[in-house]
C-alpha cells in the first residue's frame, strides 16, 4: 500500500506531551517546587494561557524567548507554551552578570526577554540591548509587564506550521575559545532524548538538582512527563533539601552528579524515608569507584547507572547497573540507535538521532563540530576489549566543575590585568567532589605575591562565581610549545597533580 498524506507518521512534537498528559492523567502531579505544585491538567491549561500571552506580545513560530531567571515553577508553563507555539525556549544562566548575559542572549536574537524579579531591572536593559520586548516572570512586576497577567482562555493552542524538525530549544554552552554557542535541539531530538519506552510499572517521579537554566532539568522533566510522571524542582540543591524532596514526593528516581552524591552520602540519611527510590543515576564528571561502591551499599534495592554525554549529544553512552562494579572508570556503551567511533588522533566521535541540529547562527562552529553526521566531542576516548568506552582526556580546554562548563580563555582574559600578575594560565585540576577545580597558574610580577582571595575579588562583576578560580598555583614560568609558544595545559595539570608545578 502506498502511504498517503492522511497516513503520514505522527510527528514527534513536545507540545503533544502536555496535551496527552492532560487527557490521560489530569489530576496527577506534573511539577512541584517546595509547597507549589501543578497537575498535568493545570500545566496544560497554564501553557495555553501563557501561549496566548506570548502571541499578544508578538511571539510566534520560530521566534526566540530568552529567559534570565533562577529556578521558579512559573518557568514550566512558559516552557510548555513555547513548545505549543513553535517558539524557541532559550534560557540564560541566572548566575551571569548583565555583561555576560547580554553576550549570550544576543546570540539568539530574541523576540522577548523574560526575567525574574531579582533580574528584572537588568532584564529591561538586556532586552533593550537585544532589540527585544521585555516581560517579568511571575506577579508583582516592578520593571515591566508581568507574564503572570494571562488571558482567561485556556483552550488548546497549536501552530499548524510546526514540524518535528523545527527548533525546540537553544541551550547555551561555552567553547574552548570562550565564545558562547547556542546548541539547537529540534522537537524530534528533545522528544527522542526523553522517551522512556512504552512499558513501565509506574510513572517516573524524579527530583531535579539542577537549576532551570541548564539543559539537564528540562531533559529530566520531559523524561518524567513522557511517563505521565512528575518532576520536583529544588530551589537550593543542598543534600537536606534534595532528600526532603525525595521523601515528600515519594521519588523513585534521582540523578546526581558525583559531587552531590558524595555530599548526600555524608549527610544524615537515617532520618529520611528514602524507600521509594528505585533508580539512581550519575555522570557529568568522572565517577570514582569508591562512590559507586558506597551507593550500591547504601541503596541495595536500586539500580545505578553512569551516563556520559553533553548538551550537543544527549546521552552518548551509558554504563548499566550490572557493569558499574565490573567496569570501573568506564562510561559504557552507546545507547540504542547511537554509534561511537575513535578518530585517528584519538578523539571520540558520536553519531545518533539525539544530536544537536546546529549552533544557532554559527555555521563555522557547526561545521567544525558536526561533520558527515558525526559530532566531534573534543574528548579523547578508548575502547576496551568488550567495546566499552572510557574517557581518557580532552582535546578541548573546557573545564567541567560541579556540572558547569568554564572556558579557560575567558577566565584568563579576566585575570590578565589583576595586580601582581605577569602571566596566567587557567586549567582544570581533577577533584573528587567537583570533577575539576578551576585553577589559576600565575607567574607573578617582580616583587608581587598574588593571593587566591585577591584574584577572586578581581573577578567580581567580571565573571560568574562558578568561573572564578578555586585554586592558585604560583610558577616561575609557564610551559609552552617550541613552535607556537602555546601553553601546554596538559603538562601544567600533570605538574600540579604531581606537586612539581613550581
Amino acid at each position: 500500500m502506498t502511504a498517503t498524506a492522511s497516513q503520514a507518521p505522527q510527528p514527534l512534537l513536545v507540545g503533544d506531551v502536555f496535551r496527552g498528559n492532560a487527557r490521560a492523567a489530569p489530576q496527577s502531579c506534573a511539577a512541584s517546587l517546595g509547597d507549589q505544585a501543578l497537575t498535568h491538567r493545570e500545566l496544560d491549561q497554564l501553557a495555553n494561557r501563557t501561549a496566548r500571552a506570548l502571541r499578544a506580545a508578538g511571539v510566534g513560530h520560530r521566534d526566540r524567548v530568552v529567559t534570565w531567571a533562577d529556578t521558579a515553577l512559573e518557568l514550566v508553563p512558559l516552557f510548555a507554551a513555547c513548545a505549543k507555539l513553535g517558539a524557541i525556549f532559550a534560557p540564560v544562566n541566572a548566575r551571569l552578570g548583565l555583561r555576560e548575559a547580554s553576550e549570550v542572549a544576543q546570540i539568539a536574537r530574541p523576540r522577548l526577554v523574560v526575567a525574574d524579579l531579582e533580574r528584572a531591572k537588568n532584564g529591561v536593559q538586556l532586552a533593550s540591548e537585544c532589540g527585544a520586548s521585555f516581560a517579568q516572570l511571575g506577579a508583582g512586576a516592578s520593571a515591566g509587564p508581568a507574564l503572570a497577567e494571562l488571558p482567561r482562555d485556556d483552550s488548546d493552542v497549536s501552530e499548524p506550521a510546526l514540524r518535528e524538525t523545527d527548533p525546540h530549544v537553544i541551550f547555551f554552552t561555552s567553547g574552548s575559545t570562550g565564545r558562547p554557542k547556542g546548541v539547537v535541539l529540534s522537537h524530534r531530538t528533545s522528544w527522542l532524548r526523553s522517551f522512556q519506552g512504552v512499558f513501565r510499572d509506574e510513572p517516573r517521579r524524579t527530583v531535579c538538582m539542577f537549576p532551570m537554566f541548564h539543559m539537564a532539568p528540562w531533559t529530566l522533566a520531559l523524561a518524567a512527563w513522557q511517563t505521565r510522571g512528575e518532576v520536583a524542582f529544588v530551589a537550593n540543591a543542598t543534600p537536606d533539601a534534595l532528600l526532603a524532596a525525595i521523601e515528600r514526593r515519594r521519588a523513585n528516581h534521582f540523578y546526581g552528579i558525583p559531587l552531590i552524591w558524595s555530599r548526600v552520602l555524608e549527610s544524615d540519611l537515617g532520618r529520611r524515608d528514602l524507600s521509594s527510590l528505585r533508580e539512581l543515576d550519575t555522570g557529568t564528571s568522572a565517577v570514582p569507584i569508591e562512590l559507586v561502591r558506597a551507593l550500591r551499599e547504601r541503596f541495595p534495592a536500586c539500580t545505578l547507572r553512569i551516563y556520559y554525554g553533553a548538551t550537543e549529544t544527549g546521552t552518548a553512552s551509558a554504563l548499566s547497573h550490572s557493569d558499574v562494579l565490573r567496569k570501573p572508570g568506564s562510561v559504557g556503551l552507546a545507547p540504542p540507535g547511537g554509534e561511537l567511533r575513535i578518530s585517528g588522533d584519538g578523539e571520540l566521535l558520536v553519531r545518533s538521532a539525539y544530536l544537536l541540529s546546529e549552533y544557532w547562527g554559527d555555521a563555522e562552529a557547526t561545521h567544525a563540530a558536526l561533520r558527515d553526521g558525526w559530532f566531534h566531542t573534543g574528548d579523547l576516548g578508548a575502547f576496551d576489549a568488550e567495546g566499552y568506552l572510557a574517557i581518557v582526556g580532552r582535546k578541548k580546554d573546557v573545564i567541567r566543575s560541579g556540572g558547569e562548563s568554564v572556558s579557560p580563555a575567558e577566565v584568563e582574559a579576566a585575570l590578565r590585568d589583576a595586580a601582581g600578575v605577569q602571566e596566567v594560565a587557567v586549567v582544570g585540576v581533577p577533584d573528587a567532589q567537583w570533577g575539576e577545580l578551576v585553577c589559576a597558574v600565575v607567574v607573578p610580577a617582580a616583587g608581587a605575591a598574588p593571593t587566591l582571595e585577591a584574584l577572586r575579588a578581581h573577578c567580581e562583576g567580571r565573571l560568574a562565581g562558578f568561573k572564578r578560580p578555586r585554586r592558585l598555583e604560583l610558577a616561575r614560568e609557564l610551559p609552552r610549545t617550541e613552535a607556537t609558544r602555546q601553553v601546554q595545559r596538559a603538562l601544567l595539570v600533570e605538574r600540579i597533580v604531581s606537586g612539581t608545578a613550581k
